[in-house]
């Protein structure tokens, strides 16, 4: 079978497709990748051949700025609504006529594609593809018990709540949402093909798509009234990682196993993410003011950026400093994990029975975070600025009750698979077995 993969080239979107794509190729189906140059060196040492994007922009955690200047001084609502034009919308055409393109050239049987490209309509109706979606997000499909996305909320309580949520979901569909909504119907509209009225525009890959691989599992969703039997929760996906570099390159002086026979009594894991990490102060400043000189071992991945400062201003014996850390063998000795809220790490750490302090709000981290408060598997702080004493009252408190360790591990055995790219490779092959 010819497997075409599309995502965009942000590591978010491309890194938990990996896994699936190798599994994949280890079956024997020829698997093929269509996303952003800047991808080519990873995607060659996967051995998995690049299409790159010809027509569509190529965007990027770190070319946002360059590309768009005035995003910068935008925030809340508008600021969604700007991304959720101009980085997710306008590039629909692009990307399909790439595909269009391409398809001449390896004639896919299958697409799974980056749910955030919405090009999964299109694929389906005027080229004939089964198509799988990939949901790299929690799930985005609206319910009438499920909150509007973008605000935070948890599921409504009483009446009060609920014409606050009605009220944010119009303010979503229509201002929020409404430049991209309406950009995707344009672009549908020149290839003849008419969106339905009713939904959102992230309705649409559940909607089109003939499967949907949604990562995470079903205890991290809110309740829904209506369960959308394409949607196969398949649990963690992590990056695919090539058995040379099993070990992530840690750093001699970091030791995997947190604060076992170190004479400290527990380990906290702390990041700020990949994207919106340019001011430590936003989380691992105030996390280590927290936590320095205590019996607790801080863990801090900084993703690359003020390393060799924060080591500097930081050379408490307990705190430790990397630009990465390899969470999947760490996790296995982590007594609290401290984050802003990217999925990934999310359901990385509950999957490893790890309960988290999450606070964040950008990029659609307070929905995240919100499904983790309503889990009841962590302490959701609801900001984007903790203050130290927050942070370390926090983290406090679930060292303390041995109920958020308890429930994190319940999380961890709903997560099921011991192999989610197996568990989704298996979704694709049984579209294309049941086309």
């Amino acid at each position: 079978m010819n497997i075409l993969f599309a995502s965009q080239a942000i590591d978010g979107h491309f890194n938990p497709m990996t896994g699936v794509a190798k599994e994949l190729q280890e079956r024997g189906h020829d698997v093929r990748w269509y996303t952003g140059p800047v991808l080519a060196g990873k995607l060659r040492e996967l051995g998995i051949p690049l299409f790159p994007f010809k027509r569509a922009i190529e965007h990027r955690a770190d070319n946002l700025s360059e590309l768009y200047p005035e995003r910068a001084k935008l925030k809340g609502p508008r600021a969604i609504g700007f991304d959720g034009e101009k980085i997710f919308a306008s590039n629909i055409s692009n990307f399909f006529e790439d595909i269009r393109e391409l398809d001449q050239a390896f004639p896919f049987d299958v697409l799974v594609a980056d749910s955030s490209m919405f090009i999964h309509r299109l694929v389906v109706h005027l080229m004939g593809k089964r198509v799988v979606a990939f949901v790299a997000i929690p799930n985005m499909e609206s319910d009438p018990l499920v909150p509007p996305l973008f605000f935070g909320f948890l599921p409504a309580r009483n009446a009060r709540e609920k014409v606050l949520q009605a009220a944010a979901g119009l303010l979503s569909d229509k201002v929020i949402l409404r430049p991209a909504s309406q950009s995707y119907r344009r672009q549908h509209a020149f290839y003849g093909q008419e969106v339905p009225k009713r939904g959102r525009l992230t309705d649409e890959p559940y909607r089109c798509s003939d499967a949907v691989i949604q990562t995470g599992s079903r205890s991290l969703d809110f309740p829904r009234r209506k369960e959308n039997p394409n949607v196969h929760y398949v649990g963690a996906l992590l990056p695919y990682r090539l058995t040379d570099t099993s070990a992530m390159q840690l750093e001699p002086h970091m030791d995997p196993q947190g604060s076992a026979g170190t004479g400290f009594a527990r380990t906290v894991v702390v990041t700020q993410g990949t994207v919106d990490n340019l001011d430590p102060n936003k989380l691992i400043i105030p996390a280590i003011e927290a936590l320095k000189d205590t019996d607790t071992i801080v863990m801090v991945a900084t993703a690359g950026r003020g390393t060799a400062e924060l080591r500097e201003r930081y050379p408490q014996a307990n705190i430790q400093i990397h630009d990465y850390i390899d969470f999947a063998a760490v996790f296995d000795h982590t007594d609290v994990f401290v984050t802003n809220g990217g999925f990934g790490g999310v359901q990385l750490a509950l999957s490893k029975g790890v309960p988290l302090v999450v606070s964040g709000i950008n990029e659609g981290k307070n929905d995240v975070n919100a499904r983790v408060e309503y889990a009841g598997a962590g302490i959701n702080l609801r900001t984007d600025n903790p203050s130290a004493e927050s942070i370390g009252k926090a983290v406090n408190s679930i060292l303390a009750d041995p109920a958020w360790k308890e429930r994190a591990q319940q999380m961890g055995r709903d997560f099921g698979s011991d192999n989610p790219a197996e568990a989704a490779a298996e979704v694709v092959e049984a579209v294309f077995s049941n086309r």
